[in-house]
């Protein structure tokens, strides 16, 4: 009687662990995923090693590429601002595209009033929100999360030596590893090594809460001044620095279409660029990235060893991209895919590893995603869109048909089944590329009797594209 009591009660325990253990995994199951956003500034979509088109040291970004989905085709839509960052925070932190954000870049306080930022929106169903790093929109970030740490302005400061150089045959002033002239070393120490520190701090707190967490670290590199340590600049000697195939000494529109020696992205090196000049330029802006992904590792360390990671999705991307030498140009000013591509990875529970996806997205679509994996309602006002069924499946249906980018009231373009059309409205011209054999965008075909009707046609889908989006410009 005893033994069959005993076994009972064996029985009742077995049952009860079995049932706790049941529940454990569908609490797991249904437990909202985190958000690790990691953001960087002017990072165009080369420069990362593993994808072998630079010679550039980015050990932790392959690896992050290496565990889940590259999206080789992330794009920008634009700007309404000489200051691109601004457009893409406004158009990522509101869901809204770029002429409609434009309406709204001065009022973002309301928004955030109104509860309709991206944090916001997340912390409507359950999540605790941090912030580091670079914001610059106009609502405070302070009252956007629930953590916030260095909110830092849209770059920083710099000193005239950086401006105009280098120049062959004279002295160069500027050094990219004296810290006593300020810029990323204001306060003391580098501020992507402050950001990572804060992205560590955030992870030791949310490690101890139930809650799920989005935090958003946003670096100010590789923006100028491209300053970083000594050893990291070391790696990069001019002998391993190649030009770009597109370089050239100067590009024959930047006048008409806003890229002159005023704007001061193309006033940091001298006109006509040079290839001592461009070559100085990627260096330093090579050793800054290395030295933003050594920061990048620490933080994917620290995410591993909290016991958070597996139900982490993390995302790498910048606002925009950059020309560096490119067409002539160095800034992000301009429609090329230097300047209107990012880096985009995506690692997480439903990220397939090692993939990568050629489908076009827009970095924006990042904002309902992440929307979509936690449950919340996207608003009527985000125009973009999820990117979640593409994640596990890279032959699901692409968001967008054609992409759309506009600078200003002095550029404009569409891509559609391979094709490129950029358009200078005050320049009158109209450039052609055929991006599918051509992905450097080296040779202008607009000039060719035969690709009239295809211009006329992507002019048709540009028109479309502008209406869909509030586009007044006239297009002839």
């Amino acid at each position: 009687m005893r033994l069959r009591v005993h076994s009972y009660s064996n029985l009742v325990l077995l049952l009860a662990i079995a049932f706790s253990l049941g529940s454990c995994k569908a609490a797991q199951a249904n437990e909202k995923p985190n958000f690790l956003f990691l953001f960087a500034d002017d990072y165009t979509y080369d420069a990362l090693g593993s994808l072998g088109k630079v010679d550039i040291e980015t050990p932790n970004l392959d690896r992050l590429a290496a565990k889940g989905v590259s999206f080789s085709h992330a794009y920008n839509m634009g700007s309404f601002s000489g200051a691109v960052c601004i457009a893409s925070r406004n158009m990522l932190l509101t869901g809204r595209t770029v002429w409609r954000a434009e309406k709204i870049s001065k009022s973002t306080e309301q928004e955030r009033e109104a509860d309709r930022l991206w944090p916001q929106l997340l912390k409507h169903v359950g999540y605790d929100t941090y912030m580091t790093g670079k914001w610059h929109i106009q609502a405070k970030a302070e009252l956007s999360f629930d953590i916030t740490r260095n909110i830092r302005p849209g770059m920083p400061n710099t000193e005239e030596s950086s401006y105009n150089r280098p120049r062959e045959g004279q002295l160069d002033n500027w050094s990219p590893f004296d810290s006593s002239i300020g810029g990323f070393w204001q306060g003391g120490k580098h501020w992507s090594e402050v950001a990572a520190d804060d992205a560590i701090e955030f992870i030791n707190v949310a490690k101890s809460k139930s809650n799920p967490f989005f935090m958003y670290v946003a670096f100010n590199a590789p923006h100028d001044p491209r300053q970083s340590p000594a050893e990291f600049v070391a790696k990069y000697p001019l002998s391993r620095i190649a030009l770009p195939e597109s370089y050239l000494p100067e590009y024959p529109y930047k006048d008409s279409i806003g890229c002159d020696p005023k704007l001061r992205d193309e006033r940091l090196a001298p006109f006509p660029r040079t290839e001592h000049s461009i070559k100085v330029h990627r260096a330093e802006y090579f050793a800054i990235i290395t030295h933003l992904d050594q920061q990048i590792g620490r933080i994917l360390d620290s995410l591993e060893s909290s016991g958070k990671a597996d139900n982490t999705y993390i995302f790498f991307t910048a606002d925009h991209g950059l020309a560096m030498g490119k067409h002539g140009l160095l800034g992000k000013q301009n429609l090329y895919d230097h300047s209107m591509r990012v880096p985009f990875l995506v690692a997480g529970p439903k990220a397939t590893p090692g993939t990568r996806i050629s489908s076009p997205i827009y970095l924006q679509d990042v904002m309902p995603t992440t929307l979509e994996l936690a449950g919340a309602k996207k608003p009527e006002t985000c125009e973009f869109q999820s990117f979640l069924p593409q994640l596990s499946d890279s032959n699901a249906k692409p968001n967008y048909s054609a992409i759309y980018g506009a600078y200003l009231g002095l550029q404009r373009c569409v891509i559609a089944d391979g094709w490129k059309l950029i358009v200078y409205p005050k320049a009158d011209v109209k450039r052609l590329y055929h991006l599918a054999t051509d992905p450097e965008e080296l040779h202008d075909v607009a000039g060719e009797n035969q690709n009239t009707p295809r211009i006329n046609q992507l002019l048709i889908r540009l028109r479309e594209l502008q209406q869909q989006f509030g586009d007044s410009l006239v297009i002839k």
